[in-house]
């Protein structure tokens, strides 16, 4: 893919999602088995750029992708982790349900007789 339109159109995107557009870097190089495009940007914008659960960088990448399948080239896209930045440690959530949950929870029965009491 001679022309650039896939980098062109990354910076834009995520220029548009950060808060320090001027710490954006993106390196793009081309080899035999591919597009891949490096972006670094501020740790702050980290979680803007990645999404939650990851659903923006998804939909970047797929984005990405198209651009590619549109020029003949297959594009992936590598987000570097800035230095220095901590992730914080995931927690296992039970399974089931939402841990944000009231742990007074009333059932249905006990909600039904409250209501009767009034």
């Amino acid at each position: 893919m001679e022309n650039e339109a896939d980098k062109v159109f990354l910076e834009y995107v995520v220029k548009a999602l950060v808060d320090n557009p001027n710490d954006i870097k993106i390196d793009r190089s081309v080899d035999e088995m591919g597009v891949l495009i490096t972006l670094t940007v501020n740790s702050a914008d980290m979680g803007k750029i990645i999404g939650r659960m990851g659903n923006t960088a998804k939909a970047i990448r797929t984005l990405l992708r198209i651009i590619g399948m549109k020029n003949n080239a297959r594009v992936n896209l590598k987000i570097n982790e800035p230095e220095g930045s901590t992730r914080p440690e995931r927690t296992e959530r039970p399974m089931g349900g939402s841990s944000s949950a009231p742990s007074t929870m009333k059932t249905v029965d006990q909600a039904m007789e409250d209501l009767k009491g009034i």
